[in-house]
């Protein structure tokens, strides 16, 4: 029998290895490998904080996982206001930036983060989206709902102007995060698609092929033959049923057009091309991704006209050719007897490198990168032409002598002059400055596009006049425009060749000279003089990002936004300030009390916070922010300890010690962490800690003469009118101690205290601060009133065995002897 039940025992756990294994090789497919992994320990967002998650896809990954887990409990239903929401966004190419105007909450989606949230309509790259912050987020995306590159997501605690201000204490509540992010990727390159199940062949241009005797030839192209590539599907023709075939094309550098078709094109191997009947050859195309049913950027009956792509993005390009049967409402074809044979060829038109447009008229001009001499921050730089003519230490060159001969522009769209310039994928976050300015009017309109050529129907950002740009962008920003300067900011652009393009539409009504300067800048408008530039890393540690840190009064991306007025700095100012004159009534006492310790305790500390809140709201700074924060908070917190432990009558030599331990403590609370608010219940804590001990060792000192009976009571009637005595000594002694009635107001003032910290806000911070400054002086005051002039007693034994009654003053310590 034993035998049996441990070969059962074995065929269980076989079994068990078995459904692991096949669990395991359906959740990872046996041609898929781990590209990267980065794992995020618990990181804590305070309010107005952000944090930027940076995440590297390759061309050949299938799929990314995120994990996040935190502590924000956001419920939708609850939600009023999204400024003040906890919220991940996401960004293809650059970090989001989702407060850059008030309109941009237009970004924000009120439901959670899901796969689908993925699926855009628009490019990522100009564009964001954002959701609100959930305690659990698990996604995994394809390489069929986005495209590799770079990608980043942005974790934010509250958005809006106050964001960068400069404040002392940011009001809110704080979360963390921890998480991991793993990146799959295919183990060939021909084999693609979420589980890498599906073959890309590889067009790749091993040999030229002349287009003469296919019927598709034309003048342009023949116009072109020296600076077009032209091949064919190295297999040969190919025939497939009913499924689609699926290529991969790697335009490299910017070209022209390109152009895709099929030839000797047959149905079923038997049917010519010109008489298709209901049977279409459809072809679509995607850049970066495979293109789906739904989601493509071009699509075509290539069994009737060839794909033509004009002014193709740089990359990998996806081309998917799929017959379909027209008759059954486009239905693709899935039965065995119809069957597609083609040849696919295809020409890649690509100008002189100083030469472009699709007849190849157009100037094009390299611009070279200038790093400035003395950058206030890293990366920063002009962009020049690579010329003779221009200095390089010049940071705009005139327009003039670069624009395309208008005579050459062809059709109505005006005459094109393109401008291409790199950036390091190092300078991500970065922000591109174009600035014009001439004597007359300004007759050019401005289109900017990564990663190709721009023209009037492919751009991603475009000015044209004042009324006409594309200030709603989130990325754009336009500050100066009038008829003879132009100026604005394409913010956090991604790495790689950006092209811009001028259109001069009618050179009569520009009659004097043009400069143009085009730069890259860490902070836009050097944050407008209201603020200091940061550059810091995001939490990979690769990436530098720069934002401006504004002053007390100014906030917004670029410090351009006036949060606070001249009379309401003055006003703030004087209430911040001015309410730290209340320390004067602790202060007071206890020097009229002789209390010196506590006497600059206490001057100290309301001198320490005038410091620090002139310097918070910018008025004077006498030392460095940091050393005043610690002084301000570090003497706060001993005021209300020393508070605390004078209430109680010990010797100075125990006082000493106790103020000792606690200004050791209290010392690293401000340093760590002044502003955190369980900082207020540590303090009272201690201060309660430090009551207590010096009422203990009070009490050691008056008991330590008394002498316990040798006889032990077993009545338990005489023990228990013993203790009730006892207590009713140390309770008669306690109401003789204090003065109630300050003890109930001194309290009453600690509430009030309370509530102010609790009330306080971004907005009213000053006021209720202020109140709350007031509120805790007075309530120190209140208590250090509380502590009645009584004698405490004490029984001394004397060497001839007597006693002695002596009387100490609680005040100051003095002592009367009386005899008996």
């Amino acid at each position: 029998m034993m035998g049996k039940w441990l070969l059962g025992q074995f065929y269980l756990f076989l079994i068990f290895l078995v459904y692991v294994y096949v669990c395991d090789s359906q959740e990872q497919p046996l041609n898929t490998y781990t590209i990267s992994s980065f794992s995020y320990a618990e990181t804590v967002i305070r309010p107005y904080e952000w944090r930027y998650i940076r995440v590297e896809l390759p061309p050949w990954f299938s799929s990314m996982s995120l994990a996040l887990e935190s502590n924000a409990d956001t419920d939708l239903r609850e939600v009023n206001n999204g400024s003040s929401l906890p919220m991940i966004c996401f960004r293809e190419g650059s970090p989001p930036l989702p407060d850059v105007y008030n309109t941009s909450v237009t970004g924000l989606v009120m439901e959670y983060i899901s796969n689908y949230s993925f699926v855009v309509s628009q490019s990522l790259q100009n564009f964001e989206k954002c959701h609100p912050m959930q305690k659990n987020i698990w996604l995994r995306v394809t390489n069929e709902q986005i495209s590799p590159g770079t990608w980043f997501f942005g974790l934010f605690n509250g958005i809006g102007p106050v964001r960068t201000q400069s404040k002392m204490i940011n009001r809110g509540s704080e979360y963390s995060f921890s998480g991991n992010i793993s990146v799959e990727g295919c183990m060939t390159s021909t084999m693609l698609g979420q589980f890498c199940n599906q073959t890309v062949n590889v067009l790749s241009c091993s040999e030229s092929y002349n287009l003469t005797g296919t019927g598709l030839e034309n003048g342009f192209y023949k116009g072109m033959k020296n600076n077009a590539i032209a091949c064919r599907n190295a297999n040969g023709i190919v025939c497939h049923e009913g499924g689609p075939n699926t290529y991969s094309l790697d335009v490299m550098g910017i070209v022209d057009e390109i152009f895709v078709a099929v030839t000797n094109l047959t149905f079923n191997e038997t049917k010519p091309s010109n008489a298709t009947g209901s049977l279409s050859l459809m072809c679509y195309a995607r850049h970066g991704s495979m293109p789906l049913k739904t989601d493509y950027d071009f699509s075509v009956d290539i069994s009737k006209a060839p794909l033509v792509i004009n002014f193709p993005k740089a990359g990998r390009w996806y081309i998917t050719v799929q017959p379909i049967d027209n008759s059954n409402k486009s239905e693709t074809v899935q039965s065995s007897s119809f069957k597609a044979c083609y040849l696919l060829v295809w020409q890649v038109n690509q100008c002189p490198l100083d030469k472009a447009g699709l007849n190849c008229t157009f100037e094009r001009h390299i611009l070279q990168t200038v790093l400035r001499k003395n950058p206030s921050v890293p990366f920063e730089s002009n962009y020049m032409p690579i010329t003779q003519e221009v200095l390089s230490n010049s940071n705009e060159f005139p327009l003039e002598p670069f624009l395309s001969n208008f005579s050459t522009g062809g059709s109505g769209e005006g005459a094109w002059t393109f401008f291409l310039l790199d950036i390091p994928y190092g300078a991500t976050g970065g922000n591109i400055h174009i600035h014009l300015s001439a004597k007359s009017k300004i007759n050019y309109e401005l289109y900017a596009r990564y990663g190709g050529l721009p023209s009037l129907h492919s751009w991603d950002y475009f000015y044209a006049n004042n009324t006409s740009s594309s200030n709603g962008s989130m990325f754009f920003k336009l500050y100066d425009s009038n008829e003879d300067i132009i100026s604005f900011y394409m913010l956090y652009v991604r790495g790689g060749t950006w092209s811009f393009g001028l259109r001069q539409i009618n050179p009569a009504d520009s009659t004097g000279k043009t400069d143009i300067s085009l730069s890259l800048e860490r902070c836009p408008q050097k944050c407008s003089s209201h603020g200091t530039c940061k550059s810091v890393l995001d939490t990979s540690g690769l990436m530098l990002y720069s934002y401006c840190d504004c002053d007390r009064d100014h906030g917004g991306f670029d410090c351009s936004v006036e949060l606070v007025s001249h009379q309401g700095h003055i006003k703030q100012s004087i209430f911040l300030i001015a309410s730290n004159a209340a320390a004067v009534l602790p202060a007071y006492w206890a020097l009229r009390n002789k209390a010196f310790a506590e006497w600059v305790l206490y001057m100290s500390s309301g001198m320490a916070s005038a410091l620090y809140h002139s310097c918070d709201v910018g008025t004077w700074c006498i030392l460095t922010f940091h050393v005043l924060q610690f002084l301000d908070f570090w003497l706060s917190f001993m005021a209300v300890v020393s508070t605390f432990v004078y209430l109680s009558t010990i010797s100075e030599v125990s006082k000493r010690t106790i103020h000792t331990v606690l200004a050791i403590v209290t010392a690293l609370l401000a340093e760590t962490g002044p502003t955190r608010p369980k900082n207020i219940g540590y303090v009272i804590g201690l201060g309660t800690l430090g009551l207590l001990v010096g009422w203990g060792l009070e009490f050691c000192a008056r008991n330590r003469t008394f002498s316990f009976p040798r006889e032990f009571h077993l009545n338990l009637l005489i023990r228990w009118e013993i203790i009730k005595e006892w207590f009713h000594n140390i309770i008669k002694t306690i109401i003789k101690r204090f003065r109630w009635g300050f003890i109930i107001a001194g309290f009453a003032t600690l509430a009030m205290a309370a509530i102010s910290w609790k009330m306080e806000s971004t907005e009213s911070y000053w006021i209720w601060h202020s109140l709350w400054h007031i509120s805790i002086y007075t309530s120190s005051f209140l208590f250090l009133c509380s502590k009645a002039n009584v004698t405490t007693c004490e029984n001394e034994r004397l060497s001839d065995g007597s006693y002695e009654l002596t009387r100490q003053n609680s005040y100051n310590g003095g002592e009367q002897r009386l005899e008996r």
